[in-house]
């Protein structure tokens, strides 16, 4: 069988642990049999970004916007503990952060559903995407811990030297205090990369903060989403015939319990990041999450949502055996090579992408899984497959 030619390589960032060896499984069984595969390959393992003073992260996410397209594996974000393990020089920043930072990029994760796994949220018929701004607010905040009374100010110092302060809170005992701050041009981009997104997945798109409270800060992301939004998209998604609509994260909330899915919730930093974790978790597991970092430039950087599974790792690096599911790092490459399909006019390797989707989907609804969908799901008799099994078993299929 003739294989899929790539005409531009694919960013691919190899990771760390459980994962890593998946990501290995996953290219030598489901991928390098029917794709002529072309990647510029960067090793983002702890031990390389390490030894590379982490300039490895850099030149791979400056790669993707060489390229616009990544896969990228889990990475390690050391602690103390991986400090001693690794014997580590400094404790690295998060690789997701860097590369985020660098592609200026919004966060879309979404569940893979999938028939057996249902949902905890007994309405929930489709998948709710979450967006997920990745710049600023409490990740890139300054935090101070009071001593005793005193007074705590905000000082905002322009280039001429003139100052504007703003009373934080005149402490009358110990107590703490947190400076945070987001960028108009972030939030701009933000804006964008939705609106865009919505288009291009053709859901409906809602944005929420807490606009009431925070009458200067949540409020101009929600000014600023408007003013995009009324600018350059009003029209666009009219006539696609989708809405977008502001609303407060308190009635979001209780709107998505009740809702269908369906849709992409926007959410500023930290509410996305515990959104996308419930959204995970009630709709069955976040090794059933996929994840898509998008720039308003249309760089595409796609990963699974988990991480690098430790635990399981340390059962391989001891010979036991591990049925640790893939299904979000198999569906991180398939997104990788749609996207690249669709920019280079490849209909073979869309299509590719498509098949080993419904491959994979197929394995599990036919009752064949790993151990951690077997335990949630409501097919009778599953059959527990191994890590590499499992992935056998898709390569079958496929």
């Amino acid at each position: 069988m003739e294989k899929i030619k790539m005409t531009t390589p694919l960013v691919e960032m190899d990771g760390d642990e459980m994962t890593r060896i998946l990501w290995k499984m996953i290219k030598e069984n489901l991928l390098e049999p029917y794709i002529d595969l072309k990647t510029e390959y960067y090793d983002l393992g702890l031990e390389h970004r390490n030894e590379t003073n982490d300039q490895v992260t850099v030149d791979s996410a400056m790669a993707t916007k060489k390229y616009k397209v990544a896969v990228k594996c889990a990475t390690i974000t050391p602690n103390a503990a991986r400090m001693d393990e690794y014997d580590l020089k400094e404790m690295w920043k998060s690789p997701n952060g860097t590369i985020r930072a660098i592609l200026d990029g919004t966060v879309f994760r979404a569940p893979i559903v999938v028939k057996g796994i249902e949902p905890c949220v007994k309405n929930w018929k489709k998948p709710i995407t979450i967006a997920r701004h990745a710049y600023g607010d409490v990740y890139k905040g300054s935090e101070m811990k009071i001593p005793g009374a005193g007074k705590v100010e905000l000082v905002y110092t322009a280039e001429d030297g003139s100052q504007t302060k703003e009373l934080v809170h005149e402490f009358d005992g110990p107590g703490i205090v947190q400076g945070m701050h987001n960028l108009n041009k972030s939030i701009e981009s933000f804006a964008r990369s939705c609106f865009t997104y919505a288009l291009d997945t053709h859901q409906d798109l809602w944005f929420a903060t807490k606009d009431t409270i925070s009458k200067k800060y949540d409020h101009t992301f929600k000014d600023i989403f408007q003013e995009i939004y009324d600018a350059e998209f009003a029209e666009k998604f009219e006539a696609a015939g989708i809405e977008y609509f502001y609303t407060l994260i308190d009635d979001a909330v209780a709107r998505v319990m009740k809702s269908e899915g369906g849709y992409i919730w926007a959410c500023k930093n930290y509410d996305g990041d515990v959104m996308s974790d419930m959204v995970s978790s009630a709709f069955g597991s976040l090794a059933m999450m996929t994840s898509v970092l998008v720039s308003p430039e249309g760089y595409y950087e796609y990963e699974a949502a988990h991480g690098t599974v430790q635990r399981h790792y340390y059962k391989h690096l001891k010979g036991e055996e591990t049925s640790t599911n893939s299904v979000a790092t198999i569906f991180a490459w398939t997104g990788a090579l749609r996207k690249r399909g669709e920019l280079d006019g490849i209909q073979d390797l869309c299509d590719f992408a498509d098949r080993l989707e419904k491959a994979t989907i197929d394995t599990i609804e036919s009752g064949e899984m790993t151990k951690d969908l077997a335990l949630i799901t409501t097919i009778e008799n599953p059959t527990v497959l191994n890590s590499e099994g499992f992935i056998k078993a898709i390569a079958k299929r496929l």
